[in-house]
């Protein structure tokens, strides 16, 4: 099994002019082995699981061989983090091995991250430590699940090696599956150095792999624009559906393609706080729950900024069809909001007054500092009260009596919903998960694996979220909130 299986590398990023990245291999490792394999992922991109776990594969998902046909690179881009301008970022502990065809010709990021310097790292090691990669691991894939795009986890190894943070910690890599690693700080990259050609080669990139439709358009440009802001209006309504705070929606993390990217400071929430954040260092809230649409706008706006030399030679009719572009954000985001709510709520579609319905829920459920995930599966048991017993969370939350003249004006909006009560429920069950990768639960099995090198809880979480849908009694403790002494105080990046 260590013999190399023959992987589809069709490499067109690295196939761009030089200025988009610098040529670069990963730094290899002491002594790696095996956290975990994502087989259906692999068996999807067209790899032999079987294989990646074999020494062979542990080896080229930690840096220490190069598979035939990779091109490794790390790109250049630049971004806002925080509100703050940084003109030069880049990868700075990622390479792109390169592009992965699957058999439907489907393209795929291959990337390994935490694999050592690169010219972008800024003096740093360029390694990660295995705590941001078990955290990654556990919450891209949970998204996955849950129907959120988002960037996935192919494979994750420790290094033999330890990383320096605020502790000493065993160094790990995560191979990282993404549709493409293009930011918007992609393209604030080349604007910020009046790179005029490098833009249009990137927008002509972007169209062809994410966008095809657009190429066709009077304005391709303006076109592509329009996609990207959809993309970011619908991925930001499922954040906001799942109680998901992202924690640094910086430009840098903010993907063309539309998937989430980068779960550093991240959290579901417990306890529905609108002003929630998950990031330590976001003192100011800038990131908190109830502000990440308005953010996701205000990176669009820069986004638009930097294709106005593209959108029309004249500066004025750029601006117009820019502005037009991002003011359509908030009706594009609003809407996905409530088509998601309402798939949540069990009601087959949108209808008059559903607005003030989901408001004045999410206002109860502030005030009564209620679970969000539970209350809304709680819900799903109330469509059709004993429908599914055994699906019932109700010995794990109770809901407060300030719900119960909601609860009869949700019930008469049902009744006039043309849905059965059974597949009412149903929906309801399959689109309010009971079992969510809760910041607690994270912690522990970062805690097992750093300080008892113990990696079964990790495996228990992952194996427990690929069906979140589904209530299982017997696992109930990772359907519940944290206790108090089990709340999770502070929440890093992990650089």
């Amino acid at each position: 099994m260590n013999q190399q299986p023959q992987l589809s590398f069709d490499n067109s990023y690295a196939a761009l002019p030089d200025r988009f990245f610098a040529r670069q291999e990963p730094t290899p490792v002491s002594k790696p082995g095996l956290i975990r394999i994502n087989h259906a992922l692999a068996e999807r991109l067209g790899i032999d699981p079987a294989w990646l776990e074999s020494e062979a594969g542990i080896e080229v998902l930690a840096g220490n061989r190069l598979p035939e046909g990779a091109s490794p690179i790390a790109a250049a881009y630049a971004g806002h983090q925080f509100g703050g301008w940084n003109p030069q970022l880049g990868d700075g502990r990622a390479v792109l091995l390169g592009e992965i065809l699957t058999q439907d010709n489907v393209r795929y990021d291959f990337q390994l991250k935490g694999s050592g310097p690169t010219p972008w790292s800024r003096g740093g090691d360029g390694r990660a430590p295995i705590g941001p990669v078990l955290r990654e691991y556990v919450l891209s894939e949970a998204m996955a699940v849950l129907g959120v795009p988002t960037t996935r986890a192919l494979g994750a190894v420790t290094t033999g090696d330890t990383v320096i943070r605020n502790d000493i910690q065993p160094g790990a890599v995560l191979a990282r599956v993404a549709s493409s690693h293009i930011r918007i700080g992609t393209f604030q990259y080349f604007a910020a150095r009046s790179d005029t050609e490098a833009l249009q080669v990137l927008v002509d990139h972007v169209i062809a792999r994410h966008y095809p439709q657009a190429a066709d358009a009077q304005n391709p440009c303006h076109a592509m624009l329009d996609c990207a802001i959809r993309q970011q209006a619908e991925l930001i309504a499922k954040w906001q559906a799942l109680g998901f705070i992202h924690g640094v929606m910086n430009t840098d993390n903010m993907l063309l393609s539309g998937e989430t990217v980068d779960y550093g400071p991240c959290a579901f929430m417990d306890a529905f706080d609108p002003d929630k954040v998950f990031s330590s260092i976001d003192t100011g809230g800038r990131y908190a729950y109830r502000k990440q649409p308005g953010i996701a706008h205000w990176n669009l706006s820069n986004l638009a900024q930097t294709l106005l030399p593209l959108l029309a030679e004249e500066e004025d009719t750029a601006i117009a069809l820019a502005q037009a572009s991002i003011d359509a954000f908030p009706d594009l985001f609003l809407n996905a909001h409530q088509r998601e709510m309402s798939r949540k709520l069990g009601l087959s579609e949108p209808g008059n007054g559903d607005e003030r319905l989901i408001q004045d829920l999410v206002t109860l459920m502030a005030d009564e500092k209620t679970d969000f995930t539970l209350t809304f599966r709680r819900l799903a048991d109330l469509a059709a009260p004993g429908e599914n017993a055994t699906g019932e969370v109700s010995q794990l939350f109770t809901m407060p009596d300030a719900f119960t003249e909601w609860i009869n004006r949700w019930q008469e909006r049902l009744n006039l919903d043309p849905l059965s009560a059974p597949e009412r429920q149903a929906s309801m069950y399959n689109a309010n998960p009971v079992f969510i990768p809760r910041n607690h639960l994270v912690e522990e099995v970062i805690r097992a694996a750093v300080y008892d090198n113990d990696l079964a809880p990790f495996h228990t979480l992952v194996n427990t979220l690929e069906s979140p849908f589904e209530y299982r009694p017997e696992l109930a403790k990772f359907a519940v909130p944290a206790t108090p002494e089990q709340v999770v105080t502070q929440t890093f990046c992990g650089t």
